[in-house]
């Protein structure tokens, strides 16, 4: 079941590995197909996981399909899924730099067009909550925007994509405006871009780039 998933889920968690945002068995990324989630199995290395090592839960959190058991996680991606409707994919991870803003409790603000471009808001921080539970995912959506990527206080990200693709965009874009924020502002005081600005250039970046805008 779910053969191709498998595989695409495989080269995503590997295209995090290449991007340096996972390391050794952190990390995970999830899809979700109707009523099913497919998502990493715990605890397993990078350089051992297989397509085939991927789990598939329904909603509740029941096995459907593996034999071996979901990532730690798996009940914060379900809870995420049940309660966003457009919520195709998740990734969370502990790359370096957005997780340097998630402990030192700060939000990133948008100080970058690149950050305007994709997120168009200031990357909001949740509040403190325990690892593999449901309370993780409680609250990112307290403070879950439109970027659809949220810090989680001392611990890391959680990224919602709209499909796998837009999911792993948005976890590597993350990174890239972390990393520039956290070094623009060993330098000076930085001055986020205007609202009015940062607006302008979402809506720009979301309808006119790329080849499959109008």
């Amino acid at each position: 079941m779910y053969e191709e998933i498998r595989k695409d889920l495989h080269e995503a968690h590997l295209t995090l590995e290449k991007y340096g945002l996972v390391a050794y068995t952190s990390g995970n990324v999830s899809v979700r197909v109707k009523e099913h989630v497919i998502i990493k199995p715990s605890g397993v290395p990078y350089s051992l996981l297989r397509p085939e090592d991927y789990v598939v839960v329904d909603l509740d959190g029941n096995i459907v399909e593996g034999s071996k058991n979901p990532s730690i996680d798996t009940a914060t991606h379900l809870y995420l899924y049940r309660n966003i409707n457009w919520a195709k994919s998740i990734i969370h991870t502990h790359s370096t730099f957005a997780t340097v803003w998630a402990v030192a409790e700060k939000p990133i603000p948008v100080l970058c067009t690149a950050h305007a471009d994709v997120f168009g808001e200031e990357i909001p921080l949740s509040e403190y909550a325990p690892v593999g539970s449901e309370a993780i995912a409680k609250a990112v959506l307290k403070v879950l925007g439109k970027s659809g990527v949220v810090l989680l206080r001392k611990h890391g990200v959680m990224v919602v994509g709209s499909s796998l693709d837009d999911a792993i965009k948005k976890a590597i874009f993350l990174e890239e405006v972390a990393k520039i924020a956290y070094f623009a502002q060993t330098m000076t005081v930085p001055v986020p871009l205007a609202k009015d600005e940062v607006e302008r250039l979402y809506l720009q970046y979301h309808t006119k780039y790329g080849q499959n805008k109008g």
